[in-house]
């Protein structure tokens, strides 16, 4: 059974930073491609970034420049470091396994993690 638990949210004020952490079982994880996606109060779920097997990584606009995703595949777990945090980037946070093609209709999701920004 596919299970990925995500940590690191919280509190902090605008520039501050967060590390969250995402660690998955009960698929073959190295070979899956991960992504992290959030959802903001009224707003729909959007992307934030991904990463495949092999570790290249790719971005959109919101993180580009202040957030890096990266993986240990050692630990099953991959991160999403997020710098120069906005108030904007107040939103839930979820972590999605994505299958070995990146595939959104393949996704398996954490429960999320909360993150707010203050000004």
């Amino acid at each position: 059974q596919v299970h990925l638990e995500e940590s690191g949210g919280g509190s902090v004020q605008s520039g501050g930073s967060l590390r969250l952490a995402c660690v998955g079982s009960g698929f073959p994880f190295r070979d899956y491609c991960m992504g992290w996606f959030r959802r903001a109060p009224g707003k729909e779920l959007e992307g934030v970034a991904a990463t495949d097997s092999s570790g290249d990584t790719t971005y959109t606009d919101p993180g580009k420049g202040r957030f890096t995703i990266s993986r240990d595949n050692a630990k099953n777990t991959v991160f999403l470091e997020m710098n120069s945090l906005r108030p904007e980037d107040t939103a839930m946070y979820y972590c999605a396994a994505l299958g070995v093609g990146c595939r959104l209709e393949e996704a398996y999701w954490g429960q999320g993690t909360q993150v707010t920004v203050s000004s």
